[in-house]
């Protein structure tokens, strides 16, 4: 079965990452990034050695992204990021294949315990089951 790992963060995160830290996201040092890519690192490795990972991506900051809706006339809206209105966004994910829900359950609870600065919000990882799709 294929499942989609899905870790979360905002704007304030990639701003703290970047030495620009808020009273709801401390500064991440060098030391505190080291560990963190340190530890995705490991889990990427043991997943590639399982034969588990699909794919894995981290995504750009929301000030990157982009939003498309559409107005009331069916013409596209195009707002640019970051999204004021939205706390946590997408910040990166993982493609598995896992012989069950619990063995991904294991594997995201391996992401929680991921290191970061004190008083850096914690966020849950979520998995979602994917169904039909196209692999090309």
């Amino acid at each position: 079965m294929k499942y989609l790992v899905m870790v979360q963060g905002s704007q304030k995160d990639y701003d703290a990452q970047a030495g620009k830290g808020s009273p709801d996201s401390p500064v991440w040092d060098e030391k505190a990034m080291q560990a963190m890519f340190a530890h995705m690192g490991g889990i990427n490795d043991d997943l590639a050695e399982s034969g588990e990972l699909v794919c894995a991506y981290g995504l750009t900051e929301p000030a990157q992204g982009r939003a498309v809706s559409v107005d009331a006339e069916g013409r596209p809206v195009v707002s640019d990021g970051p999204y004021s209105e939205t706390k946590e966004l997408l910040a990166g994910f993982w493609i598995l294949e896992c012989e069950s829900l619990e063995r991904v359950t294991e594997i995201a609870a391996r992401v929680t315990r991921c290191p970061q600065p004190a008083g850096a919000p914690e966020y849950p990882v979520l998995i979602r089951t994917i169904g039909g799709g196209i692999d090309g």
